[in-house]
C-alpha cells in the first residue's frame, strides 16, 4: 500500500535525503523544524489511499512513489525510528500522550481544502489509528495492534517463554535436539496417551509442552501412559476376543456344516408323525423333537440333496433314535417305513374302527367305543349334528386318505384326524352352500347322497348316472318307484353286510329307516365315506332321464334304463350272468 513515498519496509528519514527540500511536498516548509508528535512514526489514514491515487508522483519530479522515502504525518513532520520497550515491543503510550495534545492544539485550525478529501477537509479531526510496517524478521509482528487496542500476546504468558529481543539483536533460534523431539497433536500425540491434565495445563496459564515435560517429570507421565495403555489393551482385547466367538457362532451357523450325527441309528425305534402338507423345516423339528436328527439344517440339507426329497407323504413312520440326516430321509421315503392308516373310498366306519385298533395295536372294539362315547368332541361341524335315527353319527366324515397311526397314540386323535380333514374337504368344495340348489335339505342329505353315490356305483363313469337316478326317484313326481330308492346298499348297511343276492321277503319284512325299499326317500345318514368323485357326481349329475340301473355282470358293470320295460331287459340279463 503507498503511503505517500514511503514503502513498508522504508528506511528512517536523514537530513541528507534529497527529498527533504523543495522536493518534497508542499506543505512541509511551513512545519519546518517542528517535531511529530507522534515519535517519528507515520499515521496511515485510509483517505489518503484514493488521494494518493489522485496525486500519482506529485511532489517527487515523477520519482516512483515506490522508492526509498521518508514519511510524514499530517504536518509535514518526518517520523523517528521507532522507541522499543524492554521486550521489544514498540513504546506507545508516551507517544499517545503527545499525540492527543498536538491534536488539541490543531483541532481548530482548517487544512486548505486538498483535492480528493472532498468539500470539507477533514471531517471531526479524530484520526484512525497509525499502523507501523512490520518487522520482516518478526514472525509475529506482521500487523501491530492500533493505539489503545488491546495488544495480542503471540508468546503466552512471561512464565511461557523468554521475551523476544528486539529486531536488531535477534539471532536465529537453534534446532531443538533429538532427543527433545515432541511429535505435537499432529503427529499421534493425544491427551489420553501423553498423561496430559486438561485441568492442571489451565492452571499452569497455557505453558508449553517444554515446560510439561520438563517441569512435571517424566517419570510420572511415563507411569499413566501405561496404565492407560494397558486399559485400552485390555479393553480392545476382550472386544475382538468377544468378536471373534460370536463372529465363529455366527459363521458356524450361517457358512459352517450343520450337526449331525453317523450311521443308521442306534437301534431304538420310534413313531414320528409327519403332518399332511409338511414342509422341510417341519419335518426337520419334528424328527429332531423325536431324537432321530442332530439339526434341522442338517435335515434339509439332505432332503435338498436328494432327488426325491420333496416326495415325502404325510403320515407315521418308524424310524431310530440319532440316524444321520441322510438316512433318515431315505427312510422317510421308504413305504415299508411308513406306519400309515390308509382309509379306501366307500369304507364304512365299522371298519375303519377295526382298521385303526389293529393300526395302533389297541383291543378290538377300543376306537368303536370311543367314537361311540366322544363324538361330540372329535370335530363335527354343526350341521353334522342332532340328526333323528342316525346309527353312527361320525358316518361320512372318516374321509377316505392317508392318516398317521402308530403304537403309541390315542385312537382320539386318529380320529380327530379323520374328521378334520373331512371337515376341509367339504368346506373347499361348498357342500353347505351347494345343497339348496339341488333340491335337498342341508348338506347333511347331500353328503348322504354322495355315499349312495359312492356304494352303488362300481366305476367311475358310473358316479354321475347314479347321481341321476338318486334325484330323479326322490323327485315327487315319480311314479315308476313311488320315490322309493329300493338301494341294496343301504340294506346292507343296515345289515352290516355285502351281499348282491337278496331276496324280497327279507327286505320287505324289515322296516328300519335305513331300508330304502320299505321307507321312501333318503336314509337317515350317510351310509359310507364318500370320496372326491363321488361327491363331485353329487353336485353335478347328469340330465338323461336314468332312473334304473342293474349290475348285470354282478360285479362291475353297470347298464342304465330310463323306463321300467328297460329295466326288465336289464334284470334278465342279470339273472342269465348269475345263474339264476
Amino acid at each position: 500500500m503507498t503511503e505517500y513515498g514511503r514503502g513498508p519496509g522504508s528506511e528512517p528519514w536523514h537530513p541528507e535525503d534529497p527529498l527533504y527540500g523543495d522536493g518534497g511536498w508542499g506543505g512541509q516548509q511551513a512545519h519546518a523544524g517542528q517535531q511529530s508528535p507522534y515519535g517519528g512514526q507515520p499515521q496511515e489514514y485510509p483517505e489518503q489511499q484514493q488521494s494518493q491515487q489522485q496525486y500519482g508522483d506529485w511532489g517527487d519530479g515523477g520519482q516512483s512513489a515506490y522508492g526509498q522515502q521518508p514519511q510524514y504525518d499530517q504536518y509535514g513532520q518526518q517520523h523517528p525510528e521507532p522507541q522499543y520497550d524492554e521486550y521489544g515491543r514498540p513504546r506507545y503510550e508516551q507517544q499517545y500522550a503527545s499525540q492527543q495534545q498536538q491534536q488539541q492544539q490543531h483541532q481548530h485550525q482548517q487544512q486548505p481544502q486538498q483535492q480528493g478529501y472532498g468539500d470539507g477537509g477533514w471531517d471531526t479531526g479524530a484520526h484512525p489509528p497509525a499502523q507501523y510496517p512490520a518487522d520482516p524478521s518478526d514472525p509475529y509482528g506482521q500487523q501491530p495492534a492500533a493505539f489503545g487496542a488491546e495488544q495480542p500476546d503471540f508468546y503466552g504468558t512471561s512464565e511461557a517463554y523468554p521475551p523476544p529481543e528486539p529486531p536488531g539483536r535477534r539471532r536465529s533460534e537453534p534446532e531443538p535436539r533429538r532427543d527433545d523431539w515432541d511429535p505435537g497433536p499432529d503427529q499421534g500425540e493425544h491427551a489420553f496417551f501423553a498423561g496430559g491434565d486438561a485441568d492442571a495445563e489451565d492452571d499452569a496459564g497455557g505453558r508449553g509442552r517444554g515446560d510439561r515435560r520438563g517441569g512435571r517429570g517424566g517419570k510420572s507421565k511415563k507411569g499413566r501412559n501405561g496404565v492407560a495403555c494397558l486399559v485400552v489393551c485390555l479393553v480392545l482385547g476382550g472386544g475382538a476376543a468377544g468378536v471373534a466367538y460370536f463372529g465363529y457362532q455366527f459363521y458356524q451357523e450361517r457358512f459352517g456344516a450343520a450337526p449331525d450325527y453317523a450311521g443308521d441309528g442306534n437301534g431304538e425305534q420310534v413313531t414320528v408323525s409327519i403332518p399332511r402338507g409338511a414342509g422341510g423345516s417341519t419335518i426337520g423339528q419334528e424328527l429332531k423333537r423325536k431324537g432321530v436328527v442332530k439339526s434341522v439344517d442338517a435335515f434339509i440339507a439332505a432332503q435338498q440333496s436328494n432327488p426325491n426329497g420333496k416326495s415325502i407323504q404325510d403320515g407315521a413312520y418308524t424310524l431310530q433314535k440319532e440316524m444321520s440326516a441322510e438316512s433318515a430321509v431315505e427312510l422317510l421315503l421308504n413305504p415299508k417305513s411308513r406306519s400309515n392308516l390308509i382309509i379306501a373310498e366307500g369304507k364304512r366306519n365299522v371298519d375303519v374302527y377295526k382298521m385303526i385298533d389293529k393300526q395302533l395295536g389297541v383291543a378290538q372294539g377300543t376306537t368303536a367305543k370311543v367314537a361311540k362315547t366322544e363324538w361330540k368332541s372329535l370335530g363335527l361341524p354343526d350341521w353334522a349334528v342332532n340328526h333323528k335315527n342316525v346309527k353312527d353319527p361320525l358316518e361320512g366324515f372318516l374321509y377316505p386318505s392317508s392318516y398317521s397311526a402308530a403304537k403309541g397314540q390315542k385312537p382320539a386323535d386318529v380320529l380327530k384326524q379323520m374328521v378334520a380333514r373331512a371337515d376341509e374337504q367339504y368346506k373347499r368344495i361348498g357342500l353347505e352352500e351347494k345343497a339348496e340348489g339341488l333340491g335337498l335339505d342341508g348338506p347333511w342329505q347331500l353328503l348322504t347322497v354322495a355315499s349312495l353315490v359312492q356304494a352303488e356305483g362300481k366305476t367311475h363313469d358310473d358316479f354321475r348316472m347314479m347321481s341321476e337316478v338318486v334325484y330323479n326317484r326322490l323327485k315327487p313326481t315319480n311314479t315308476e318307484t313311488n320315490q322309493k330308492l329300493q338301494f341294496d346298499s343301504s340294506f346292507n348297511y343296515l345289515m352290516g353286510q355285502s351281499k348282491i343276492h337278496i331276496s324280497e321277503s327279507e327286505i320287505n319284512s324289515n322296516m328300519d329307516p335305513y331300508n330304502t325299499y320299505t321307507n321312501r326317500g333318503l336314509p337317515p345318514g350317510p351310509i359310507g365315506n364318500p370320496g372326491e368323485e363321488a361327491l363331485q357326481a353329487a353336485l353335478t349329475p347328469t340330465k338323461d332321464g336314468w332312473i334304473y340301473f342293474v349290475a348285470t355282470d354282478g360285479v362291475s358293470k353297470t347298464e342304465f334304463a330310463k323306463t321300467h320295460d328297460e329295466f326288465l331287459k336289464l334284470k334278465e340279463k342279470f339273472d342269465a350272468s348269475s345263474g339264476n
